[in-house]
């Protein structure tokens, strides 16, 4: 149910993005289910996955732009009912532009996130409390 959804840090997102765990296990092989949460004015940086993945909106806007930089005159918004496909390997970036949004995400583990520029992770600027 909704009200039972365990929303977690998660260390390769903007402080502040949540990850929920729906259906299997992210970091292993086989399928899997995630949502994620993100408050109003994030930015995803520029990055890619290994695995093809399917986005449905679920709520708020979701702003997905496609390249190797940002550029925010370059998203497409997606009203809540959405589904975006993304084929692995495809730089693109996210905008919480107008406001926070929930995407629900499907794919086939393991789970990979890649920024383009490295400076981007926020996982090489954690402190180790937060990873």
């Amino acid at each position: 149910m909704p009200e039972e959804i365990a929303w977690q840090p998660f260390p390769a997102f903007p402080s502040g993005a949540r990850l929920a765990v729906m259906v299997g296990h992210p970091a292993e092989p086989g399928p899997y289910v995630v949502r994620v949460k993100v408050p109003g004015g994030t930015r995803l940086m520029p990055h890619k996955h290994q695995e093809d993945r399917i986005y449905t909106v679920m709520s708020g806007v979701f702003y997905i732009g496609l390249g190797e930089s940002f550029d925010g005159d370059k998203v497409k918004a997606y009203p809540p009912g959405s589904v975006i496909v993304l084929p692995g390997e495809t730089w693109h970036f996210h905008w919480a532009k107008s406001g926070e949004y929930v995407t629900q995400v499907s794919a086939i583990g393991p789970l990979g996130l890649d920024y383009h520029d490295e400076h981007d992770d926020p996982r090489l600027h954690a402190t180790a409390e937060q990873r």
